[in-house]
């Protein structure tokens, strides 16, 4: 039976699934910034924890390192020392393609400048630019800006308000990649502007424009970025940076090794080669997701095996992953929904906690394709639950656990109490009508027993006794009655209904036999005579419900069935069997197979019945 205000409490419970579920859409597609660094965090945790160690053997980076500095000498060097070590990577090691992490915005030595001019014109050198992309009064204007490329329409580029460029004596090379970034609101450098547009004209990332120069630096042609895996971008225009290896994948070697011609040639043949710098005094310092303190050379290696997994078909693009996500919304919060008000409430904690562990399984799942979903979103929909549909649910139960108890904690069995309380039903105590199979139990010759035994030996006897009826009583949602000094009358089919009644109760029988049979094995090995159980089971209309007086009333049961099966369990004295079942309780059973025991007169009546027992087995 639905309690009164049922269309009420469904009704608030439909109203706190769709806050659940407007919430989380809300913090999907509108990112509120703090949503944002959780999310960012949660991915960096996921991001240290599954980057691969293994040796990234498709490039190198040379690192002008202290250990250098103090080698070669002190930066700024001159500048035919850089093009030395540019020719001797390029020529003396085989290197593949080589970018600079270096701007020379003012010009050097002439023989360094023009080497360097000429490198840059006829072979794979890939120079550096830096945009700026804050608005400032004035803007940053310094050097000449170059290697533009045609402007595509809806190509996302990102707008710049000022650069940082090489002199215009190094204007004309054909390989140009901009290295200025973005870092996220945290400081965290995980996204890199893909293009970036100034004046009119589109500017590649360094990735990008290393990669078309080894396309097409070997002869000497313009670079094109025609077989260069476009960046996928976001809507600010960014490229999220996969750091999907550690930092130790990556071969670092001091430039020093280089210009000494101490290092490994295998290490760099073949190879894009990456130069930068990781000394304070030169290099840049950003905080990534693989460390809150890296130099910024390792951000264009994080980039250039980004982008040449992409092109090896290694990497998937990534994707929004929104219908996905929108089913998991609307299928978890309903079905939360639905089972906090079935569960208890630890029940639907402990449920909201699982689904937290699914989602994160789903969402890091989904961060290894590159999904751009927010993590946490559906994390603030069950947090919203926890604090808002769990408290709802439990005080509806304490409500209806009040009511319910008050009703039928003097008149049932604990186990249907707690069903009634599961199930949410509210059952009046005014006596019905109810059909029921009654199982009394008592055991035989009780006086005799005891009568020889000292009052705590009876007494315990009796518990113990009473104890083996009552268990599997309890144990089939049996409802007891009430116990009869050596035994006990119980039910089923009142106060919940039980299509299986007469199963449960003869299940219950044997169960009450087996451990009978275990305390008499009990008794024997103290040399202590065993006890016979004689039960009784018959099912029947009965008045079921409060019945008594103003002084004093119990849940009870009152028919001819009981005082039928009470015959029955009298009956067995005479008979070969301890559980007698009569005839309406033997036409309900489906799962226990009987023999007759023939026709018996009921004790004190002119009633014939033909009577039943459990076959054996």
């Amino acid at each position: 039976m639905m309690p009164k205000n049922f269309p009420a409490i469904a009704a608030i419970r439909t109203g706190i699934g769709i806050l659940a579920c407007a919430l989380a859409i809300f913090l999907e597609w509108q990112r509120p910034e703090f949503v944002t660094r959780v999310d960012e965090g949660l991915r960096d945790t996921f991001i240290q924890f599954t980057a691969n160690p293994q040796s990234e053997d498709r490039l190198v980076v040379i690192d002008i390192d202290e250990a250098t500095l103090k080698d070669i000498g002190p930066w700024p060097w001159p500048r035919h020392r850089v093009a030395d070590l540019v020719e001797i990577l390029l020529g003396t090691y085989g290197a593949r393609a080589l970018a600079l992490d270096i701007v020379f915005p003012e010009p050097g030595d002439v023989d360094g400048d023009a080497r360097l001019a000429a490198l840059g014109i006829h072979a794979p050198l890939n120079l550096a630019q830096i945009f700026d992309y804050t608005p400032r009064t004035p803007a940053i204007r310094q050097g000449t800006i170059a290697g533009a490329l045609t402007p595509q329409a809806n190509s996302g580029a990102l707008n710049a308000y000022g650069y940082i460029a090489n002199h215009a004596g190094l204007a004309g090379a054909r390989c140009i990649g901009n290295i200025g970034y973005l870092p996220d609101a945290d400081g965290v450098l995980r996204h890199t502007p893909a293009r970036t547009r100034y004046a009119g004209q589109d500017y590649p990332h360094l990735a990008n424009a290393l990669l078309a120069c080894a396309e097409n630096g070997a002869r000497g042609n313009a670079p094109t970025t025609q077989h260069v895996p476009v960046l996928p971008i976001n809507a600010n225009g960014l490229w999220r940076i996969p750091y999907t290896r550690s930092l130790a994948a990556y071969t670092v070697i001091p430039a020093a090794e280089v210009l000494r011609a101490r290092a490994p040639h295998v290490l760099i043949a073949g190879r894009y080669v990456l130069v930068g710098s990781s000394s304070l005094g030169v290099g840049d310092r950003v905080s990534t997701p693989l460390a809150p303190l890296s130099a910024g050379i390792m951000v264009h290696a994080a980039s250039l095996s980004g982008l040449l997994d992409l092109a090896e078909g290694k990497a998937q693009a990534p994707w929004s992953g929104r219908p996905w996500l929108l089913a998991w919304y609307l299928l978890s919060i309903a079905l939360a929904v639905i089972c906090i008000a079935r569960l208890p409430a630890w029940w639907g904690v402990l449920l909201l906690v699982g689904m937290v562990i699914g989602w994160l399984c789903l969402a890091f799942a989904g961060i290894a394709r590159q999904a751009e979903w927010s993590v946490t979103a559906p994390l603030w929909a069950y947090f919203f639950l926890l604090l808002v549909a769990i408290p709802h649910e439990w005080w509806q139960t304490q409500h209806r656990s009040r009511r319910l108890l008050t009703t039928f904690s003097h008149y049932v069995a604990k186990p249907v109490l707690d069903e009634i309380l599961r199930l949410g039903l509210t059952h009046s105590l005014i006596p019905t009508l109810r059909e029921v199979t009654v199982l009394i139990a008592d055991m035989e010759d009780y006086t005799r027993t005891t009568s020889s035994l000292s009052l705590e030996k009876a007494a315990a006897l009796t518990k113990d006794f009473l104890a083996c009826l009552t268990r599997p009583v309890l144990d089939w949602h049996g409802t007891l009655d009430k116990y009869s000094g050596d035994g006990l009358v119980a039910f089923w089919g009142a106060p919940l209904p039980c299509p299986d009644q007469a199963d449960r109760a003869v299940s219950a029988a044997l169960d009450i036999l087996a451990e009978v049979g275990a305390l008499n094995a009990s008794r024997q090995r103290h040399g202590v005579a065993p006890i016979r159980v004689r039960i009784g089971i018959e099912s029947g209309n009965a008045l079921v419900g409060d019945l008594g007086t103003p002084f004093r009333s119990t849940y009870t049961a009152v028919g001819d069935c009981i005082n039928f099966a009470s015959r029955l369990e009298a009956a067995a004295r005479d008979l070969p069997t301890q559980l007698v079942i009569g005839a309406a309780a033997h036409r309900k059973l489906v799962q226990h197979e009987t023999v007759s025991l023939g026709e018996i007169t009921l004790r004190g009546t002119k009633t014939t019945i033909e009577v039943f027992t459990v076959r054996p087995d």
